[in-house]
């Protein structure tokens, strides 16, 4: 797998790349690794495991608690839940540690784990490091020092961890959702219990679909990456709008009561008003990546609101909002972090949120999301190029120019090394989408000359 931990923790094919050898490992590495530094002075150290309704979840849930349990931690399993359930658990129940195993949006047969620190917070890449460091070295030879008798972990059930969420979604909207009607595409998901439990108990009268997850069927043809069920039963059913859901629930992407999508820029742009509205939009300020439609931007300095731009990652996102201390930040895919509910991205949070702008404004979801004019984007990944000389070909650089030029205010392009594979991928932007087509075809073409 080369380094295990990437951008969101460890992922892979459960039972192949992600085994219950490693998984265990990896929780016997990070107990170690969080009491070497510090973590557990003073107290006997605590935390939560949670995962999405994989099938391979349980035997990875098995391991990790053993593994905890074996460097003398105490577990609380808190069963299915979202990522950012288990993010906020972990922080309200004061835990050391908290654990998610999921592959988010990911077809059933991967999984993942996903480390929190104290808080709910993303435990430091510094500590994802040395977590992995600890692992194989003791995956090579060199014994654990374990406890023993009463120094051994206590495991127990944390079924309370269901309602102190619901109820904690709840709590923080502005308004209830009374006289909504709205459809949820819960993926199959870690969400299926949750969202219905807190849109019903806000209010809102609630039909779903992808519900029944088996362990098998998660992400199989529904949730956020599939919006076609989901669009056909808002329009069926007469509903004011969707949301849907990825596997582990921690983005949201929603429908209007047409049918038409409202992607994760015109959902912060909604959100965005919202709050300032509200006087809880820090600094005037929302965060999203260089990915973010134009139209979102264009739109923002037309309500005076700032735009920061970071790298394409939810992580970067969050790094910038905590240190910047801004309230609001996320991606086109749904990703929303309101930083003073949530740890992570939230996608009950964010599509309660939604509803409650709709409910309050009495507008339509398609007039809200009207905000902002969603430009046409094409992308194009250009492969077996050398993806390093991207910023540094003259021949390229100039072609670049001649687009930008070509497009004006009123496109955009930008050009992006994968950051796992030999590839390119060139986005433009335009008013019109076949010349955003014909755009991204030239300079496609460029960099398979300029970099083959």
């Amino acid at each position: 797998m080369g380094r295990l931990f990437g951008t969101d923790g460890v992922r892979g094919v459960a039972n192949a790349d992600l085994t219950a050898e490693l998984a265990l490992g990896l929780s016997v590495a990070a107990a170690h690794v969080l009491a070497e530094a510090g973590t557990f002075a003073g107290h006997r150290p605590t935390a939560v495991v949670g995962r999405d309704p994989r099938a391979s979840g349980e035997f990875l849930e098995a391991a990790v608690v053993a593994g905890l349990a074996s460097a003398g931690v105490d577990v609380l399993r808190v069963g299915v839940l979202p990522t950012p359930a288990v993010a906020h658990l972990t922080g309200v129940l004061d835990a050391d540690l908290g654990v998610m195993l999921s592959a988010s949006h990911n077809a059933m047969p991967d999984n993942g784990i996903k480390f929190f620190a104290r808080g709910g917070h993303k435990l430091a890449d510094e500590l994802e490091d040395r977590i992995e460091k600890v692992y194989e070295q003791h995956r090579t030879g060199e014994p654990w020092d374990r406890p023993t008798g009463a120094g051994v972990g206590r495991v127990s059930e944390y079924a309370e961890g269901f309602d102190r969420y619901v109820a904690h979604l709840v709590g923080v909207l502005p308004n209830r959702l009374d006289g909504l009607k709205v459809v949820l595409d819960e993926a199959h998901g870690a969400a299926a219990r949750v969202s219905p439990a807190a849109f019903a108990r806000a209010g809102a009268e609630v039909l779903t679909i992808g519900a029944d997850p088996d362990g098998l069927n998660i992400n199989d043809g529904c949730g956020s990456t599939h919006l076609e069920l989901l669009r056909a039963a808002v329009v069926e059913h007469g509903a004011d709008l969707g949301i849907a859901h990825d596997g582990d629930a921690d983005r949201c992407l929603a429908v209007d009561a047409a049918g038409e999508e409202v992607d994760g820029d015109q959902i912060l742009a909604v959100l965005a008003l919202a709050m300032r509205e509200a006087g809880q939009l820090r600094k005037d300020t929302v965060v999203g990546t260089v990915m973010s439609n134009l139209g979102f931007k264009l739109a923002m300095e037309r309500e005076g609101i700032r735009l920061v731009q970071t790298a394409v990652g939810d992580r970067y996102v969050l790094e910038s909002m905590k240190a910047e201390g801004f309230a609001l930040g996320g991606e086109q895919s749904g990703h929303v972090i309101a930083l003073d509910h949530a740890t992570t991205g939230d996608g009950t949070l964010t599509g309660l949120m939604l509803a409650a702008r709709v409910a309050a404004t009495g507008r339509t979801l398609a007039e809200l999301a009207g905000v902002m004019q969603r430009l046409p984007q094409v992308l194009i990944n250009v492969p077996d190029v050398d993806k390093t000389r991207v910023n540094t070909s003259p021949e390229l650089a100039a072609a670049i120019a001649e687009a930008e030029a070509e497009l004006g205010e009123s496109g955009r392009v930008l050009l992006r090394q994968s950051g796992t594979e030999p590839l390119v991928r060139v986005m433009v932007e335009a008013a019109d989408i076949e010349q955003a087509r014909a755009v991204a075809g030239r300079l496609a073409d460029v960099v398979k000359s300029a970099l083959g």
